[in-house]
């Protein structure tokens, strides 16, 4: 841990030797905060983490929490405490708190880690507080709220990151680096999705957060109390972003290309059904409700370059976890589940080889010099680089590697995969949250310029 501290103090990660500014924003950027101070929206498992990782670092210093739940705040000060830090302003006496803690000036950024539901109003209100906003995923869960975060964007210029970690994970930076390098030639379909056991997660037995029991809602501990009422409640993919983030990345998505349209299917609903019974018996009272979600939730994407990418949502039913990637052009492609390549030309014919020595060769520039420092970071050390990229954009002011449109154009499968599912599978459009701009838009290079 004090390696990684001494690291970020120390070296150029974090500077221009390694030339991690966006295109283009160079000229643009505001002048450098040498320490940015950082308030801290939602301290459940996912906060702290983040808290953890911020703590770690030298050049931010934690000025603010919030939390309804008086316990997480008083982890969160604890850490504080043990990490050397001065005492932080605390919130939670109400749902609005929040805005509290973006009024006060000894704020710069804020990172957003609470239920969906809350991630766009908390962030419109922190950007019109000119707060620069790191926002959990899915960053929205309407159309409406898409627009919302552009054009508050728009209107007071202040910038918002998503924090996909996703993006970050080693093997899908890898795979970014062959795809910018034509190895499998001019791209055509893509797969990913979300398919991941949740049961244990959305379900508790009142005692245990996460003891698989039949309670949830008003009843339930940590995720449960509110992830739940999702599948309850609506029909759609409802958490897309972990699959389509690092695909829209790749196909240069509000960038050169955009996504046009979409058409989504659900499945027959058992799996959550199946899952009260097992553990609470049919005669418990959570057995009697119809989940709306369908098991399987199966979306197919259209590009404004012809690409196809499909998008699986998979968390009501028992599997193993996968996010499903495939990448897809002319020349081959990667697979992640068996993780296997095909490159024509290079492959024995209509045999595959093991991912393992193509990835390799292709490392990431970013994990070759740094992946040690991001031991123990969360999510394999995914979380320690998409903390970085925030902490990096929001110190020079300048707009992040993920921002409000990739926000808005991924996180707008939600709503409109619920619209096509309602209306039979029918085609819907995906509106263009830059108004054209993505044809003049250069893409983002992530070998050179991302942190």
């Amino acid at each position: 841990m004090e390696s990684r501290r001494s690291f970020l103090r120390k070296s150029a990660f974090g500077a221009t030797a390694l030339g991690i500014y966006p295109l283009g924003q160079l000229q643009a950027a505001a002048p450098q905060t040498e320490r940015l101070r950082v308030g801290l929206i939602g301290l459940g498992l996912r906060g702290t983490n983040h808290l953890r990782n911020l703590l770690l670092r030298d050049d931010v210093q934690v000025t603010a929490l919030c939390d309804t739940d008086p316990a997480r705040l008083e982890l969160a000060a604890q850490a504080l405490k043990e990490a050397g830090q001065a005492k932080a302003a605390t919130f939670g006496a109400h749902e609005y708190s929040y805005r509290d803690l973006l009024a006060m000036e000894a704020v710069d950024a804020v990172v957003i880690s609470t239920p969906w539901l809350w991630h766009t109003p908390m962030a419109v209100d922190a950007m019109k507080a000119g707060k620069y906003a790191g926002l959990e995923v899915s960053a929205a869960t309407t159309l409406a709220e898409c627009w919302d975060l552009v054009n508050t964007h728009e209107a007071t210029g202040t910038h918002m990151m998503l924090l996909e970690n996703v993006n970050y994970r080693r093997d899908i930076m890898a795979v970014l680096r062959m795809v910018r390098e034509g190895v499998f030639g001019e791209l055509v379909h893509f797969r990913c999705g979300y398919q991941h056991d949740l049961r244990e997660v959305k379900f508790n037995n009142g005692k245990q957060p996460y003891g698989g029991g039949a309670e949830f809602g008003e009843k339930g501990i940590s995720e449960a109390r509110w992830r739940t009422l999702h599948s309850l409640k609506r029909n759609a993919d409802v958490y897309p972003t972990h699959g389509l983030g690092p695909i829209a990345v790749m196909a240069d998505i509000n960038r050169g290309n955009r996504l046009v349209s979409l058409t989504s299917s659900a499945s027959k609903a058992i799996g959550l059904h199946n899952h009260i019974v097992a553990q609470g018996g049919e005669d418990h009272p959570n057995a009697a409700l119809k989940f709306k979600q369908g098991d399987v939730i199966t979306t197919t994407l259209t590009t404004a370059r012809g690409e196809t990418i499909i998008v699986t949502h998979d968390c009501n039913l028992p599997r193993p976890y996968s996010l499903g990637f495939r990448v897809q052009g002319a020349k081959g492609l990667w697979e992640v589940d068996g993780s296997r390549i095909y490159v024509e030309g290079k492959s024995q014919p209509h045999r595959w080889d093991p991912a393992a020595s193509w990835l390799e060769a292709y490392d990431h520039p970013l994990w070759q010099r740094y992946g040690e420092y991001a031991t123990g970071a969360g999510h394999g050390g995914m979380d320690f680089f998409v903390m970085h990229a925030f902490v990096e954009s929001a110190k020079r002011g300048i707009a992040p590697p993920i921002d409000a449109y990739d926000a808005a154009a991924w996180s707008a499968v939600t709503p409109l995969s619920e619209q096509s599912i309602a209306a039979g599978g029918e085609p819907q459009h995906v509106p263009d949250f830059t108004r054209g701009r993505w044809i003049g838009r250069t893409p983002y290079d992530w070998l050179k310029d991302t942190f």
